[in-house]
């Protein structure tokens, strides 16, 4: 058996999900489309290099959701594969069964597109947090048509959180949803980019219908229910709260951290240091 020790990360999501013994899969609603893009994006002003990521956007009748497909597959592996040991001292062990490889991920957020709104999740430390935005409204409908992997698209534009941002949707495909938050366009939209070229999110693979009947939109509950209701400013502020205190939450649990106190106080001053090099992809609350 190969123990696999937890000690922080960014969310401390992993941890959660070991902890909680009543994660389950909801059968939210009917999957009628089942969508991957790739993301590439600078998040560090200091260098050129993109980092590359897929998501997954699965649709139903009622909204669509949107995640990092590694988190996606995080969850249904350490569902299946934790081990919790109790140690004498009344501390806990968590692990994984040996020759399990868990996806490596620092984007734990989860997206639920609607009509009516949409609706932001992530995790401060332990807690889900929360928050409500409108659909965007402001579209900018460009007479331009254009073919991006076999897709005929036409041209969309809107300025959005501090960024403007080009996007290219189909009419055949009539789902109003599209990467993070972008949405409500008459057609799903296939690729979008910022006008700087720091962001790019382009489709990159599409599930045929035939292949999605019966089937139902499969993702954890712990992803968007029973959150802490917030603003994105107050969440982001958690978020940084609990980055700072995160030796002291572990310690809260009796968790074993074998890589030390000191590791953890130099990747918070890390990180620090690297905040001032930033590049969101959003530059505005």
């Amino acid at each position: 058996m190969k123990i696999f020790f937890i000690y922080y990360n960014k969310k401390l999501l992993q941890l959660f999900i070991l902890l909680n013994s009543f994660l389950s899969y909801a059968q939210y609603d009917t999957l009628r489309g089942e969508f991957t893009y790739e993301l590439k994006g600078r998040f560090d002003k200091r260098t050129d290099y993109r980092h590359k990521e897929l998501f997954a956007l699965l649709v139903g009748n009622k909204c669509a959701f949107f995640a990092s497909s590694n988190s996606l597959k995080r969850d249904s592996l350490l569902d299946r594969s934790r081990i919790t040991t109790n140690n004498p001292d009344g501390s806990i062990t968590l692990g994984i069964k040996n020759g399990v490889q868990i996806p490596e991920t620092n984007l734990y957020f989860t997206i639920i597109q609607s009509n009516e709104n949409i609706q932001f999740f992530d995790y401060a430390g332990m807690s889900l947090l929360t928050y409500k935005e409108p659909v965007i409204k402001n579209w900018k409908l460009v007479d331009e048509t254009k073919v991006i992997n076999t897709i005929t698209c036409k041209k969309a534009e809107v300025t959005f959180k501090g960024r403007n941002w080009i996007a290219w949707y189909s009419p055949e495909i009539p789902f109003p949803y599209g990467p993070m938050k972008f949405s409500g366009l008459p057609g799903l939209i296939i690729k979008i980019t910022d006008d700087k070229g720091d962001f790019d999110f382009e489709l990159v693979k599409s599930v045929p219908q035939s292949k999605l009947k019966g089937k139902l939109v499969m993702i954890k509950k712990s992803r968007y229910t029973e959150a802490i209701e917030t603003t994105q400013t107050k969440l982001k502020q958690a978020v940084r709260n609990a980055d700072a205190n995160a030796a002291a939450v572990l310690a809260s649990y009796g968790t074993t951290i074998i890589k030390g106190q000191e590791m953890l106080r130099q990747r918070e001053k890390e990180k620090e240091e690297n905040k001032k090099y930033e590049n969101p992809l959003e530059l505005e609350n």
